[in-house]
């Protein structure tokens, strides 16, 4: 016969147990199922909100920006030292800019720049999706004083503001991107990076400022939290600043079943170990199911790269697409402000891979790739998905060296992509890549009608055995 104590101790064990999770009430196999959809959909928020915190929270560490409402300018372009994010373009110095919405819009001024050189600001959610657009395509090179609201903000727009930009959440990332010529050309890139500024709507209106909304407990970033359980509870953080949207209904009760949601409060510390090994299966299985869609369809050039990126009217809530984006290169342009074509394998489809083979990439006369602003080839560590560092400090080729550039005796245009050297009378056409795996980003700022009527055709990496 049991005990009266052996009573009490045996529930109180259960009242302590993990199983108790009041918040987790799906069984094994149905935690895996939606532990896979909420991987997908939560993944790109997550690695959104690593960014935000290495940029606008953690004053002391390397790739600190500036605080949230002000600019943070970076006069330089990318190298390979720069980790914050994976796939960056080096074409481009960036200006950053955190925007927290909760107390009142703010004012984000661009300054007017000359007309034949590119700029844009790029206004990002919490989703990252890209719901506008500032700058040469969108509203012009004259510049002026554009108002970014949240959801709950209702007023109207005051005299002298160009554009009003409405954002799903309270929180907005603008990532400002400005062409730069040469090297020659960056104290020209730095003065337009000043005129870059952000002021609240009560200062540009010259009134009293509104009550400033709460300090906010921001969780520090941990190891591995994008590839565990533990990113569902990063995800239940953002979704705080950034509620879904009437669509995701369903999708929210079902991720409520394991504790996911706007209102809810993850703790993977509380599941037992059949609970996590159940929701570990449905990352993994989320993860497998990318791996197969890039094989068949990324590298294969099926689908192209504005599929994964834009609004949300845009992606009609594919939150496939939406992981690919952040996963092959987070915060890509929509297709209109510019392509990306990801050079994974060569024109036989076997992976690139420079410590085994060299690769040539031949432009035919007349057929470079087809940009009203300009283009660019980037070289990327297949494993890091960084830049590479080489001896010549070179980590792309673009439309700005042409006249640099050795082009072939019928007129076209041969790079060479290896590792080692191709010898100095070919140097010039050189994009440097590791001694192993690599993949390289051709991207074509403000296309063409040749381009996405799929009049141009694309160029393959062509491999010869080392």
């Amino acid at each position: 016969m049991t005990s009266l104590r052996g009573l009490l101790v045996t529930a109180s064990a259960v009242l302590l147990s993990p199983l108790a999770y009041a918040d987790f009430t799906a069984s094994p196999s149905e935690a895996e199922a939606i532990a896979k959809e909420a991987y997908l959909y939560g993944f790109p928020v997550v690695e959104m909100y690593k960014t935000l915190y290495a940029q606008a929270v953690k004053a002391d560490g390397p790739d600190y920006k500036a605080p949230f409402n002000k600019v943070g300018n970076t006069a330089r372009v990318f190298t390979p030292k720069d980790t914050a994010f994976v796939t960056p373009n080096s074409d481009t110095p960036y200006s950053f800019v955190w925007l927290d919405l909760r107390s009142e819009p703010q004012i984000l001024t661009m300054p007017a720049i000359e007309k034949n050189r590119y700029y844009s600001a790029q206004m990002i959610d919490l989703y990252t999706h890209n719901f506008d657009y500032l700058g040469t395509r969108t509203t012009g090179n004259e510049g002026g004083d554009f108002l970014v609201a949240g959801p709950g903000w209702k007023g109207s727009t005051p005299a002298g503001i160009a554009k009003t930009l409405k954002s799903e959440g309270d929180i907005v990332y603008v990532l400002i991107r400005t062409q730069l010529f040469d090297e020659k050309d960056l104290a020209n890139v730095k003065k337009i990076q000043q005129g870059y500024a952000v002021q609240p709507l009560s200062s540009y209106l010259k009134k009293s400022a509104p009550a400033a909304a709460p300090d906010i407990n921001w969780p520090q970033p941990q190891a591995g939290m994008s590839e565990t359980p533990a990113l569902f509870r990063y995800l239940d953080f953002v979704l705080g600043f950034a509620q879904p949207v009437a669509s995701e209904k369903a999708l929210f009760e079902r991720f409520s079943k394991i504790g996911v949601g706007p209102g809810e409060k993850f703790d993977e510390g509380k599941l037992s170990a059949d609970q996590l090994a159940a929701l570990q299966r449905g990352i993994d299985a989320g993860k497998a199911e990318f791996a197969e869609f890039k094989k068949t369809k990324i590298d294969t050039h099926q689908v192209e790269s504005g599929d994964f990126f834009g609004t949300r009217e845009h992606l009609k809530n594919n939150y496939l697409y939406r992981y690919v984006g952040a996963n092959v290169g987070i915060f890509g342009n929509s297709s209109a402000e510019a392509s990306y074509i990801g050079y994974f394998t060569d024109a036989k489809g076997s992976p690139v891979n420079a410590a085994q083979k060299t690769y040539t990439l031949h432009f035919n006369k007349g057929e470079l790739p087809p940009a009203q602003a300009f283009w660019s080839l980037t070289m990327y560590d297949g494993k890091t998905k960084l830049l590479v560092d080489n001896p010549i400090n070179r980590y792309l080729i673009n439309s700005r060296m042409l006249d640099q550039l050795q082009m072939d005796p019928d007129g076209g245009l041969t790079l060479y992509v290896q590792h080692e050297s191709p010898g100095k009378n070919k140097e010039s056409n050189w994009l440097p890549a590791p001694n192993g795996p690599f993949y390289s980003v051709l991207r074509i700022y403000m296309p063409t009608a040749k381009f996405s009527e799929g009049q141009w055709k694309l160029p393959m990496l062509f491999p010869a055995a080392k």
